[in-house]
């Protein structure tokens, strides 16, 4: 006989465990912390070990003081810790990033019910609540790598932001296979774009992500700087392959629990963080602007998915009186 079972929705359902995705996006992030610890030394290793330590530990004593189930062997807390350790400065003191962690897991996470319940991508709230009130740390990015200049500490888009600004080449002091290797002033894990796209193949191997978002968001980028910026291409492949771009698309644009459930919702979200990269790249004060843009679109993806959800089967509208 056979026997059904009768469910609520979700009827489709994915065998990898919450643990399962969470080690397969820290294996994706080892190629370029090893690059990262490699190009900047010892405390770049150190700013690694201390963050997700305080990220997980942050998470054991908020879970156990409030009473609830400890989830730290789900390792998200270990992803979110990494994620923000990748997005600091090499040589930034390590009290730092540990308060970034805590803010991330305390503030962003577990208030808002945890796991799967936050509206944004706590490793990125950190790094934001970092770049507001310590901004001097933040963007000091003078380390001790033997690949370039230690003294200047800039970054190849804020030498392109410089140079745009004052009307000269934007590009001809940014070396494209620097960019594209690694041996470039930045913070931790954004630096190399080939190791980022290792880890990013990793994950569309393993589907815990598809290409919809990271390709639309680099591509929508790509467009407005070129637009309203320089009219070149190694302009914009300097801007796609400098900065925090890469990293985001993959590894932060992603996230589950922020971004729109909805095909379409997923379409609109990418477009706008793109457009948002573009305006704060080029117009904004700073050289960045992956973080705040992809924070902004996290705020949005309620709206987005609400607005893109379809229609229920059958569903007629209402006729107006």
């Amino acid at each position: 006989m056979n026997v059904l079972n009768v469910s609520a929705s979700p009827h489709v359902r994915d065998r990898a465990s919450t643990r399962e995705i969470m080690l397969d996006v820290c294996i994706a992030m080892i190629p370029t912390a090893v690059y990262g610890v490699v190009q900047f030394g010892i405390h770049s290793l150190f700013v690694i070990l201390v963050t997700v330590l305080a990220a997980v530990l942050s998470e054991y004593l908020w879970q156990r003081g409030m009473k609830k189930e400890v989830t730290i062997t789900d390792c998200s807390a270990v992803v979110t810790g990494l994620i923000l350790a990748l997005n600091m400065p090499p040589e930034i003191p390590l009290w730092i990033p540990a308060l970034g962690a805590v803010f991330a897991i305390i503030i962003a996470k577990q208030m808002f019910g945890g796991l799967g319940q936050n509206f944004m991508n706590p490793a990125l709230a950190g790094r934001c609540f970092l770049l507001i009130s310590l901004a001097k740390y933040m963007n000091n990015f003078t380390s001790k790598s033997i690949n370039f200049d230690a003294t200047t500490g800039a970054t190849p888009l804020a030498v392109m932001k410089t140079a745009l600004k004052a009307g000269t080449p934007a590009t001809a002091d940014v070396n494209l296979f620097q960019l594209f290797v690694g041996h470039i002033p930045g913070t931790i894990g954004e630096v190399s774009a080939i190791a980022l796209l290792l880890g990013a193949a990793y994950l569309l191997w393993r589907k815990v992500i598809s290409f919809e978002i990271p390709v639309i968001y680099i591509v929508t980028t790509a467009i407005f700087v070129f637009i309203f910026g320089e009219h070149s291409l190694n302009y914009v492949l300097a801007q796609v392959l400098g900065g925090g771009l890469i990293f985001g698309a993959f590894f932060m644009a992603t996230d589950y629990a922020s971004t729109p459930l909805t095909k379409k919702g997923q379409m609109i979200y990418a477009v706008i963080i793109g457009i948002l990269t573009g305006l704060f790249r080029i117009f904004g004060t700073g050289a960045e602007g992956v973080s705040y843009s992809i924070i902004i679109g996290n705020m949005l993806s309620p709206l987005i998915e609400g607005a893109t959800i379809p229609k229920a089967f059958g569903r007629r509208e209402a006729k107006k009186a």
